[in-house]
């Protein structure tokens, strides 16, 4: 007779099922501390990684790195729009200063090798995502952030991005200023469905 064996339940997975996007906005310092940083960025490499590229490159923007980074993104604005007045400028400016902590997300990618970029580029996006949990978990708030920085060649090449690498994003953390409610999440049901042969 077989045996059952006893699974975890949801309990193991509370945490998963609890983590939702926090603002920049709303949170302060600390950041992560050393030990919990080398945790984190563990967790990041435990991503799925076919072929065994390891396309992950993670830039940490802190302390008062922070300020000049708000010079790169102040500069590259000015870049992409001649036109962009003193607020739009400061406010670039200002952008790092929001969070204590920044994880720029990058792609070391291997154009020449068999596994497509877009899996490369995706393993990223899965080590990113566990960079979000073991934040959660360890009590911070995250968010993950693009817009235009997250694409601007000038921005990416004063974090040490150039081609083929791509910058293709930015989680920035703190601890909460307040606990936040989480948000609804979608009906299951609106993007789950049982395969049953050709449409």
């Amino acid at each position: 007779m077989q045996q059952s064996v006893a699974r975890p339940g949801r309990t193991l997975l509370a945490p998963l099922l609890s983590r939702f996007s926090i603002s920049p906005l709303a949170v302060t310092d600390p950041a992560p501390d050393e030990a919990e940083l080398d945790l984190i960025l563990d967790a990041a490499l435990r991503a799925p990684d076919h072929g065994k590229i390891r396309p992950w490159s993670f830039v940490l923007i802190r302390r008062e790195a922070r300020r000049r980074f708000g010079e790169v993104l102040a500069k590259a604005l000015l870049a992409r729009d001649p036109g962009a007045s003193e607020m739009m400028i400061e406010r670039e400016r200002n952008r790092p200063l929001l969070a204590p902590l920044t994880i720029a997300l990058g792609t070391r990618l291997n154009p020449i090798h068999k596994v497509p970029e877009i899996e490369q580029t995706l393993s990223v996006g899965a080590a990113a995502m566990n960079i979000l949990n073991a934040l959660h978990m360890l009590g911070y708030g995250a968010m993950w952030v693009t817009g235009a920085n997250a694409y601007d060649p000038n921005v990416a090449a004063a974090l040490g991005f150039r081609a083929p690498d791509r910058l293709i994003g930015f989680i920035m953390t703190g601890t909460p200023k307040d606990p936040p409610a989480p948000p609804a999440r979608p009906d299951r049901g609106d993007h789950v469905r049982d395969w049953q042969g050709p449409v």
